[in-house]
C-alpha cells in the first residue's frame, strides 16, 4: 500500500509544486579548451567580482566609491590576471581588457557569462575591427586573425562558468575578511591585487617529477614566467603594531593574512569530491515544465513548454529553450522541473 499510495501523490500536481525537482544530467567531459595544449590566456574567461570600497585620495575628507576587479583566468593553466576596475560599464571593461591584453597577449576565445557589459564589450570589440578593416584594408587578414571570439554561457548557469567562479571565491572571499572596513586608494587595490594574483599562480597543479629527491610543484605561473612567482619578501607583520599613518605596512599585513587564510583553504579543496555520476532521463521538446526562479515561491513559478533542446558532444541534454507565455528564453536542466505528467507519459511508453 505504501507504494501505491507514493505513486499518486507523486501524480498530484498541487503536491509537485510546492516541492518540485529539477532535472539533473551527468557531468560533461571537459572541453576542448581545457585539455589542450596552448599558449596561456589563448583561451580565457572572465567575470567581475565586488564591491570594494576605495577611496579617491588619501587623507582625511576622501571620498569613497564602489570599485570592482575583473579577473581573467586561463582554460588550460589556471592562470589568473586581476584587474581593478572603477564601475561596470562597458568602456571600463574593455579599458581592463587593453590592460590585460598588452600583457598576455591577445585571445582566441573568451569565455564569460550573459552581463551587460560583456554584451556590450563584445559589440564594441566587434566595431572596432571592422572599423580597422575598413580603414587598413592593406593588413586585413592579419587582423582578422586577432579578431577575439566571444562565447557567453546559457543564462541563469553559473555552473557553466565554474572554473572563473572557483577563481573569483579564492579572491573575494578572503579579500573581504582581509581588508575588512579600510577603504583603499586605487593605487593601494591595484597593488595588492597584483600581490594576490602572484599568491594564486603559485598554487600547486601536480608534481613536476615522480622523483623522491623532488619537492617542487608545477604552478600556473611556470606558464608565465617560467618559475613561481616570488613577491618580496617582508617581515611578518602579524605580531607588530602597526600605526595609522604606516599604510604600507598595513597593506603588507593583509597581503599576508590573505595568503594565511587561502593557502589553509585550498589545501581542504585539492581533495575530489564526486558528484553527478549517473545519466538521467532526458527532457523532451514539448515536455510541461516549471521554471525555477529564486526570487519567488514554487508556487509562483512560471509553467513553460520545452520547444528546444541543445545536446553536447555527448548527445546529453543540459540546456534547453523553453516558451512561456510570454517570452522564449534559454536555461539549464538545473533551473527545470518537469511535471509529473511527463513522467506518467515516458512510463507508458516504456510499457
Amino acid at each position: 500500500m505504501k507504494r501505491t499510495v507514493k505513486k499518486y501523490i507523486n501524480k498530484c500536481f498541487t503536491c509537485f509544486k510546492n516541492a518540485p525537482k529539477p532535472l539533473q544530467q551527468l557531468m560533461g567531459s571537459l572541453p576542448a579548451p581545457r585539455v589542450n595544449v596552448s599558449r596561456p590566456f589563448t583561451h580565457t574567461g572572465v567575470d567581475y567580482a565586488g564591491p570594494i570600497e576605495v577611496k579617491a585620495w588619501k587623507g582625511r575628507g576622501a571620498k569613497k566609491f564602489k570599485g570592482y576587479f575583473a579577473i581573467f583566468i586561463c582554460l588550460s593553466t589556471k592562470a589568473i590576471h586581476l584587474e581593478a576596475v572603477t564601475d561596470l560599464t562597458t568602456q571600463a571593461f574593455i579599458a581592463a581588457f587593453r590592460r590585460f591584453t598588452s600583457r598576455r597577449g591577445i585571445c582566441a576565445n573568451i569565455y564569460s557569462d550573459c552581463g551587460t557589459n560583456f554584451k556590450g564589450a563584445n559589440v564594441e570589440l566587434q566595431k572596432m575591427l571592422n572599423a580597422a578593416k575598413l580603414n587598413y584594408t592593406d593588413i586585413a587578414n592579419s587582423l582578422s586573425a586577432l579578431g577575439t571570439n566571444w562565447n557567453f554561457i546559457p543564462p541563469a548557469s553559473p555552473h557553466f562558468g565554474g572554473l572563473w567562479e572557483a577563481g573569483v571565491k579564492s579572491v573575494k572571499y578572503h579579500l573581504r575578511r582581509v581588508a575588512r572596513n579600510q577603504a583603499l586608494t586605487f593605487e593601494e587595490l591595484s597593488t595588492l591585487l597584483a600581490q594576490i594574483e602572484a599568491c594564486l599562480n603559485s598554487r600547486p597543479l601536480c608534481p613536476v617529477t615522480d622523483s623522491l629527491e623532488d619537492f617542487n610543484a608545477l604552478t600556473p605561473a611556470h606558464f608565465l614566467i617560467g618559475t613561481s612567482a616570488h613577491i618580496v619578501p617582508e617581515a611578518d607583520l602579524a605580531v607588530e603594531r602597526i600605526g595609522y599613518l604606516d599604510r604600507w605596512k598595513r597593506l603588507q599585513a593583509s597581503l599576508q593574512t590573505f595568503w594565511k587564510e587561502w593557502s589553509g583553504e585550498y589545501l581542504t579543496r585539492l581533495q575530489n569530491r564526486p558528484k553527478w555520476l549517473k545519466i538521467k532521463d532526458q527532457p523532451k521538446i514539448g515536455d510541461l515544465v516549471l521554471v525555477r526562479d529564486e526570487r519567488f515561491s514554487p508556487s509562483k513559478w512560471p509553467m513553460a513548454r520545452i520547444v528546444e533542446t541543445y545536446p553536447g558532444q555527448d548527445d546529453l541534454i543540459r540546456v534547453v529553450k523553453v516558451r512561456t507565455q510570454n517570452n522564449e528564453f534559454k536555461r539549464p536542466i538545473t533551473k527545470i522541473c518537469p511535471l509529473p505528467s511527463n513522467k506518467t507519459h515516458q512510463e507508458n511508453e516504456t510499457i
